[in-house]
């Protein structure tokens, strides 16, 4: 088997499916999800997917569907064929050369993985270490309205099955929405993510949220405050997990020398592949700090990439990666990405990921294509 892959045509696909509800955090929101869709194919016929999809605008970070569109058809797409690509793990350090544009680099090294699972006709979480096993999937509820509205998506999303609830707070919407959940549902497991909305003056919430029993408090300070999140940590019984702050692995070696977190949320995306996902995976497994998967969220080859992710065995909490049905109109796989009714996802079987790419709906909610051949 070759270690090198030659790729006789590249296309990229810019779509972008509408969203059932918007996606609102304390910083932004949106209403339809972008993604870059990579495919590519060798000369015997081989193809693989991947997904570089970061939030529209740029509340969330800096690099948009704009950004990510120019880093590959400028930089990674021409290097991409000019040179044989390396295997998957070693794509990313490969890729390393260009500086930033991390989405970009999770959408190219995903087709890269793709391609080689099904060239091995492999499914993709024995390339990564994985195990065959059901992924249990937690609901997330951006900001709502009211709390009238929260509550009702939380009953909805308890009859559906998914293994804990998730809710976005912010400044002025935060305790007691906690203790509005506690009020009608009891103990179910329930976690905050307030999307680093906070800051140290604002303890004071989080010593009062330790009372109530939360799984985790996600992200509570800015994405840099490492030392803050240290000393906010020792404050609290309940565990800090932090999300925007694991950036890179650089960052993941910061939290665990300075304690900042008992547990870290990994988001392929953010991380810029798969490679440094479960290289991120393996630092906090060896550090003790136990994980989770992430999602922006993404469509379904994304979704589906991390799913064969969090087979890892140190993915010890539910992943953020839902039905497909939950947040979008649509799906541009098939089968749609389901839970079944004690909340977990059953990853099909085949090569790769196991679901398949519906070429029809590409084309439907494509906003812009471009072709590259070597």
């Amino acid at each position: 088997m070759p270690t090198t892959i030659d790729f006789s045509e590249i296309r990229l696909h810019w779509v972008q499916v509408p969203l059932h509800e918007p996606f609102k955090i304390s910083n932004g929101e949106v209403s339809i999800k972008d993604a870059i869709l990579v495919e590519m194919r060798s000369s015997d016929g081989c193809s693989g997917w991947g997904e570089a999809s970061p939030m529209g605008g740029s509340f969330y970070s800096s690099e948009t569907p704009e950004t990510t569109w120019d880093f590959l058809v400028r930089k990674a797409i021409p290097a991409l064929l000019a040179t044989p690509v390396p295997a998957p793990e070693e794509c990313f350090e490969w890729l390393s050369e260009f500086p930033g544009e991390p989405f970009a680099k999770a959408g190219v090294e995903g087709a890269v993985w793709d391609f080689w699972a099904n060239r091995k006709a492999a499914p993709l979480y024995r390339m990564l270490g994985g195990r065959a096993r059901p992924v249990p999937s937690g609901a997330a509820i951006g900001l709502m309205p009211t709390a009238g509205d929260l509550l009702a998506r939380v009953e909805t999303f308890l009859k559906d099955g998914y293994r804990r609830i998730k809710i976005k707070i912010m400044p002025g919407h935060d305790v007691e929405l906690v203790r509005a959940i506690r009020g009608r549902f009891g103990d179910i497991p329930l976690m905050v993510d307030a999307n680093a909305a906070y800051c140290m003056d604002d303890a004071a919430v989080f010593e009062e949220l330790d009372a109530y029993g939360l799984i985790m408090i996600e992200q509570p300070l800015g994405r840099k405050e490492l030392e803050e999140h240290a000393e906010l940590q020792r404050r609290l019984r309940t565990p800090v997990c932090l999300d925007e702050s694991a950036e890179d692995l650089e960052a993941i070696n910061h939290i665990i020398r300075l304690g900042s977190a008992k547990i870290i949320n990994i988001k392929v995306q953010r991380m810029g592949g798969l490679a440094p996902a479960k290289q991120a995976h393996d630092q906090a497994r060896a550090a003790g700090i136990p994980c989770w998967a992430g999602t922006m969220p993404e469509l379904g080859v994304a979704s589906a990439q991390a799913l064969h992710l969090a087979t890892l065995d140190n993915f010890t909490f539910p992943t953020d990666v839902e039905a497909s049905s939950r947040w979008f109109k649509d799906d541009i796989i098939v089968p749609p990405i389901e839970i079944d009714g004690d909340g977990f996802i059953c990853l099909p079987e085949g090569p790769g990921t196991g679901w398949q790419v519906d070429k029809e709906k590409v084309a439907r909610y494509r906003i812009r294509c471009e072709e590259f051949k070597a």
